[in-house]
């Protein structure tokens, strides 16, 4: 039978890279000069590459990882967000679909899926290694949600499936704090199932490095380099190990261990994209966003600040609630001194 009928064989994907071979189908993000965000784009290219090797009966395990040394993903692209998403928050509501369907086409492919994480795991690069059935973490890569400090909440996957990794203490310490996990700890917590060198010293590998011996080799100082073979022979040494399995019973077992997060994940998902695409439209996503972009000090005091004072935190300049004397336009700002539409003054005399 023809396999185009289910998937297109030979689509023209932008940002992801895609190749078959050995019984092992390979899924990249590549976006390195971006740390393998992805952007709207690139999740309707992963999701079709992901039912596409879902469908193909030459492939019995499907290794997802990022191009390059530094990031596995790095979640949704914030740059994106700032410039389509705070101003058409209505929109997001149609990303939040899109990338609903991408996570779903990893727990949905009836195949093992390893994360091959060749570095950070941030925000969306979390959720989706969650997504898979099996992790493999470089040792100078990381985990870090940032969904708080950004304006926004990591609800798609992480607030549904950490506490099924990490337990309830663990799941609010690194969704609250967004402090990074490293990989050890990583594996000690259960979000990875194995932890592997790729920091070398003069072509030698190093056991435990140290968090200023990682900062050295992704500068590549001293002689300090990262080195992925390692993880490479460790992610094909898994993926030897599960093509090696009937693959009927493969399929069922996935779907029956996904019992906890298919039921975590559909009570949920739907009220999370209504919530996220309605607080688009607040201050929070606009001012942690936007220091994102200018890379600046996001000031979290201020919106406490205003608050505080009776003030308004959701809105920039105020709830819309002056009617200009000269022209009778309503629904003003609060805090303009002027009509946004006639110029008259709205101080009171």
């Amino acid at each position: 039978m023809d396999m185009t009928q289910f998937a297109d064989a030979t689509p023209d994907y932008k940002e992801i890279l895609y190749e078959v071979k050995d019984w092992v189908a390979r899924i990249t993000i590549n976006r390195p000069q971006r740390y393998n965000a992805y952007s709207t784009k690139t999740l309707v290219e992963l999701a079709h590459a992901f039912r596409r090797a879902s469908f193909d009966d030459r492939v019995a395990v499907i290794v997802y990882t990022g191009a390059g040394e530094r990031a596995f993903c790095t979640g949704g692209d914030v740059k994106e967000y700032a410039a389509n998403y705070t101003s058409r928050p209505r929109d997001y509501w149609k990303y939040m679909v899109l990338f609903g369907a991408y996570i779903e086409s990893i727990l949905n492919t009836g195949k093992p899926v390893v994360a091959r994480l060749n570095g950070m795991a941030v925000g969306g690069g979390n959720e989706s290694q969650l997504a898979c059935d099996l992790s493999i973490i470089a040792e100078h890569a990381y985990i870090k949600q940032v969904g708080s400090s950004v304006g926004s909440v990591a609800a798609g996957g992480s607030t549904q499936w950490l506490p099924i990794f990490v337990g309830d203490r663990r799941a609010r310490y690194i969704l609250m704090t967004n402090r990074i996990i490293p990989a050890r700890q990583a594996l000690e917590w259960g979000l990875v199932n194995e932890v592997v060198p790729s920091v070398t010293k003069d072509g030698e590998f190093i056991e435990g490095a140290t968090q200023e011996q990682i900062k050295a080799a992704l500068k590549g100082e001293d002689g300090y380099a990262i080195d992925l073979s390692r993880l490479d022979e460790a992610v094909d040494a898994l993926c030897q190990d599960l093509v090696y399995k009937f693959p009927e019973c493969m399929r069922y077992t996935k779907q029956q261990v996904n019992f906890w997060k298919d039921l975590a994940w559909h009570q949920t998902i739907g009220h999370a994209r209504d919530w996220l695409s309605v607080h688009y439209t607040s201050w929070e996503p606009l001012e942690g966003m936007g220091a994102f972009v200018e890379k600046r000090p996001v000031e979290y005091r201020k919106l406490r600040e205003r608050a505080a004072r009776g003030g308004s935190s959701e809105f920039r300049w105020g709830p819309y609630s002056k009617t200009c004397p000269s022209c009778d336009a309503d629904n003003l700002p609060a805090e303009f001194t002027f009509c946004g539409v006639c110029g008259a003054s709205l101080q009171a005399d």
